[in-house]
């Protein structure tokens, strides 16, 4: 009862309180979505894909920016996150790519009831800041064709790397350089398609 008379005169006191005396740190959000660039060519293709749910690596299921220390070891910024899940965002950027790509005559989610031809599975494997001035990106993919053409056979499997460097200090630097280097690997995987899809006739037979 003492104690608790002491601890309520305390807080009484002028400029006393238990609490910490800490800053508040606004925690900063960032889009994780590249676009295709418009120079780009669009090309006429005439299958329909099907892109299922993009697959997170261990360490990617948490919005926090990631970098790659000096030594080696892995740092999560503890105030600059991504707006999304990064392999959701990384997914919604693919579908977006591809649709500007003209790469597919429609590209489907999954519930669709659209009737599709191919189906690509996808993993986000890497996407961090890797040193001061870098950052990278990797895509894992692996297309295949759907099974009601009567023939479940994977066209190829792919791993699409970018890279991009990081255009000064701070987080909203580190959120552009991945960014930037998601959109090089979201590249190096549509050119990757563009030359498995030559391949499609051959896997029906």
């Amino acid at each position: 009862m003492i104690r608790r008379m002491m601890l309520l005169g305390a807080l009484a006191l002028p400029g006393c309180s238990v609490l910490p005396d800490r800053p508040y740190i606004e925690t900063q959000r960032f889009p994780l979505a590249p676009a295709r660039p418009a120079g780009l060519p669009r090309r006429g293709g005439r299958e329909v894909l099907l892109i299922r749910d993009m697959r997170a690596a261990p360490g990617l299921d948490t919005r926090g920016l990631r970098s790659i220390r000096a030594d080696g070891t892995l740092a999560i910024a503890p105030y600059a996150e991504w707006a999304a899940l990064p392999a959701e965002a990384a997914e919604a950027a693919l579908r977006d790519w591809l649709r500007g790509s003209g790469l597919f005559a429609a590209i489907a989610a999954p519930g669709s009831r659209l009737t599709h031809s191919l189906v690509l599975e996808t993993e986000l494997l890497t996407l961090e800041q890797d040193g001061p001035a870098s950052a990278r990106a990797a895509i894992a993919a692996l297309l295949v064709v759907d099974s009601t053409l009567g023939a479940n056979r994977v066209l190829g499997q792919i791993v699409a790397r970018g890279a991009a460097p990081v255009p000064g200090a701070g987080s909203a630097a580190a959120a552009s350089g991945m960014v930037a280097a998601l959109g090089a690997a979201l590249a190096a995987l549509e050119t990757e398609l563009a030359t498995l899809l030559p391949g499609l006739t051959t896997a029906r037979r």
